[in-house]
This record gives C-alpha cells, structure tokens and sequence, in this order.
C-alpha cells in the first residue's frame, strides 16, 4: 500500500499502530508493529529525561479503533501546558511563560492535529496555529476585542444580521482546536457554551420574520462540537423556512479532526441540502490522507466544499506555500474560496502580515497557475464594515477610448474601451433596419427561409 507523505522525521513517530508510515531514511512506506495495550501510559511513568520522546510514543500506540473515533480524540486534547510538555521540549522559562498566557487564552490541541506538529521546530507552521505563544501578551495592546462588531450587529444573542440577504448564527463557542489566530478569541475565557433551545427558538423566529434573509451561516465555535442529533434539529427547522435558499457550515473539523466528519453525519446533511461547507486549511501539510477523505465523503453526500485560509506570519505568507496549498486543495476537490487579511484580533498580533503581502501572493499566483486556484484576498473591515476584495492593480491607465494593462509576466497591453454611446446608438438604429425588413416580408406572401435567428441576433448586437 503506497500512501503520500505529509510529515517530517519526527511527525511520522506520530502514526497510531496499524497506519501506515514513512521510512525515516527510505521512501519506503511500512506497517507500524501493533502496540500491546489500548492504555495510555501517564506521564509520571515514565522518567523525566525522557518524557517528551516517549510521548511520542503514546500517540504512536493508540489503537486503530481509537484514532479512528472522533470523540476519543475530543476526550483527550491537550489542554493544559503540563500536558503539552508531554509532547513538545518545553524549558521551565517557557513553561511560566505560557501558563501565564492561558490564563486568559486556553489551550486546546487534538490528538490529531498535535499528530502534524514537528516538536523539534519551534517555528512550525502547524505548531503557530496550536500552540500559544508569549507574544499574545506581549502585543495585545495593539488589537481589538471585537473588530467586527459582531456584538454590535446581533439582532438576539447568537444572530448576526449584517448584510441584507444573509445571517450568521453562533451556536457555540466550543471547539475542536483553540487556533491561536481566532477571530472570536474573546468568547475564550468566558468558558465553554451552547446556546440554549430558547435562543435557538428567537433566532429561527427572526429568520422566519426576514424574508430578505436567503442565506444562513452555520458557525460557532465549531457548531460540528454538537451531536449530529442535535445539529440536525438545528438545520432541519432552518430548512423549513421557505425563502431560506442555502445554509452554509463553518467548521475546521476537516482540518483539525477529520474522523468527524462520518457517514452519519453525511447522510443527516445530504437530506437538507442545498448545504456548502466552508473549512479553513492554512498549510499544505493540513492535507492529509484523512483530510482528504473528510473531504471526498461530504462531496459524495452532495457538499460542496470551500476553503477559507487566513494569511498568518511564518505560517502561509509566501508565494510558494500558498500556491502549493491551493494546489493541493484542488486535488482533494475542494475550492479555494477566500484568503482572509488576519483580523485585528488581540491576542494575534504577532501573527499579522502587510497587507502587501497578501497582494503579493495573489500576484505571483494569477497566470502561473489555474483560476480555479486562486483565492479571493479579502479584508472584513473593522466595525462591521464587511469584507473588501484586494487585487493586484492590473490597470495601467484608462481613458475613454483604451486601456493600457499589464499581464501576469509583466508585458503591458494596450486595449479598445468600447464607446457605451456608439453601441446603443448601434443597435437602435439596427434593430430599426430589422424590423422594417420583417414589415417588409410580412406584406408579401412570399416565404424566405432566413438563416439561424442566432446568427441574425447575433448581427444585430455586435461590438
């Protein structure tokens, strides 16, 4: 069996038995020797000297069973430093360091998603999106609690009405991962919630009273935390309003914890469709076979799925990485939607980028690789301001008559602006014509087969 590698050195020590892995020293691809035990053993088994190596090891040894049910893996996050040293060299500096840091951001990783990190690079792509950092202390004087004013714009608690056709319910605040670059990072410290069946009621009743509403965003949190059970009494009573035209789903689940995302909760989704999932991949190493798989079983429940990256310092903000995600992304079916300038959120500052730089990339990606794998580089404005498209600056000069371009390979083209004016004034006077040729033909009785209406039409209205 030939499997495709997404990991370093260490991060195939990571495999749980009975998965395939990499050789460290061949591209030969071996079965990992069945563990002895479905326990875990704990820490304080183990000698200190060598805790971190060997908990590699416990992630190794979980079953197949286990590392295939998603809700092990939500059992057992890491959600506190002591549990993360386990995994990753921490030095006692560090250690305080991010204990005081999760005070006021926790900390939550999955079994999985710790599975990607390589511990020996502290400037991991993976690693910055999972794991706290001093920085978001030591800069958070610079962002906002809240840049886009979801507070502001909640028309009842949970129900963000923004732009006129489409609404954003929260459901939850719980998730899978705590990404360290969260746009709702604030909910963080209030602990984990659910909206109750009362604030789910007021919102489906504003929803039902909103005929201008045909698109509602499924969000949280990662509304996926809940049962399927209950997320389907959810979307089964949005689907009942009549001019709700699509529900779209925001989660990371098939980035963080694929194994999520199973036949049964496919098979309750593909009954209220039309249904889009959106999910957010930032590296290429996130494409794993398992991801892919996710992926390919909500396509086959017929749901599209879109990707929505945000750009992140030292994660995904360069050419290159980015062209070999939304490459990547293509060959697992899914679409890159949106590239998102990070919000000005406290707490992530240290992973903020110029915005240069996101035009940057969208530049040196137009051209050299297919449409279909360029994202949309977007910032959503502060103070609900709404999103705002970037593009590189193609147009040269315009005057009324021509436009002067520059392509992707930098050659600069001079192209005819047609005149609005001499168009219609065009077309009325052709269509004049025609319709004098048709009164013509119509007072005699004499048949003429025309040549193709298309091609007529076609004549009638040309630049």
């Amino acid at each position: 069996m030939k499997t495709s590698s997404v990991a370093t050195k260490t991060q195939s020590m990571f495999r749980p038995k009975g998965r395939y892995i990499e050789s460290n020293d061949t591209n030969e691809v071996e079965e990992e020797p069945p563990g002895k035990s479905d326990i875990v053993v704990k820490p304080e088994d183990e000698p200190p000297s060598t805790i971190a190596v060997n908990g590699y090891r416990l992630l190794r040894d979980v079953p197949e069973s286990l590392w295939k049910d998603w809700k092990w893996h939500f059992r057992n996050r890491i959600t506190s430093v002591e549990h993360l040293s386990q995994f990753i060299t921490l030095s006692s500096e560090e250690k305080a360091q991010l204990q005081l840091v999760t005070r006021r951001y926790p900390l939550s990783i999955t079994p999985y998603y710790l599975s990607l990190i390589n511990p020996d690079d502290p400037d991991d792509p993976i690693r910055k999106q999972a794991v706290p950092s001093v920085l978001e202390m030591t800069m958070s004087d610079m962002g906002m609690e809240d840049p886009l004013a979801e507070k502001e714009n909640s028309v009842v608690p949970g129900l963000v009405h923004r732009y006129p056709d489409r609404a954003l319910m929260v459901l939850t605040d719980i998730c899978p991962m705590l990404c360290r670059h969260c746009t709702r990072k604030r909910e963080w410290r209030h602990g984990g919630w659910v909206r109750t069946e009362g604030e789910i009621e007021a919102m489906l009743d504003y929803l039902r009273r909103n005929e201008a509403i045909r698109d509602v965003i499924i969000s949280g949190g990662d509304p996926l935390t809940l049962s399927t059970s209950r997320l389907e009494s959810i979307i089964s009573r949005v689907r009942e309003i009549r001019h709700i035209e699509i529900i779209r789903i925001g989660t990371r689940f098939p980035v963080v914890l694929p194994q999520r995302i199973d036949n049964e909760l496919c098979a309750m989704l593909s009954k209220y469709g039309p249904i889009w999932l959106n999910t957010h991949f930032n590296h290429p190493r996130e494409i794993t076979p398992e991801a892919a798989e996710a992926c390919d079983r909500l396509l086959r429940s017929g749901i599209p799925v879109n990707n929505q990256s945000v750009l992140l310092r030292g994660v995904n903000d360069n050419v290159e990485t980015m062209l070999k995600l939304c490459q990547g992304l293509l060959r697992i079916k899914v679409r890159p939607y949106y590239l998102f300038q990070c919000d000005e959120v406290q707490g992530t500052e240290h992973l903020w980028t110029p915005m240069e730089t996101g035009i940057k990339i969208i530049e040196g990606m137009r051209g050299f690789t297919s449409g279909l794998a360029v994202p949309t580089f977007v910032i959503d404005l502060v103070h609900g301001g709404g999103k705002v498209p970037l593009q590189p600056n193609y147009v040269l000069a315009q005057t009324e008559d021509e436009l002067m371009l520059k392509n992707y390979e930098g050659n600069v083209y001079r192209y005819l602006n047609p005149n609005p004016h001499a168009f219609r004034e065009e077309v009325r006077i052709e269509t004049t014509v025609s319709k004098a040729i048709d009164s013509l033909l119509a007072d005699t009785e004499i048949k003429i087969a025309r040549e193709g209406v298309i091609d007529a039409d076609r004549v009638v209205v040309r630049s």
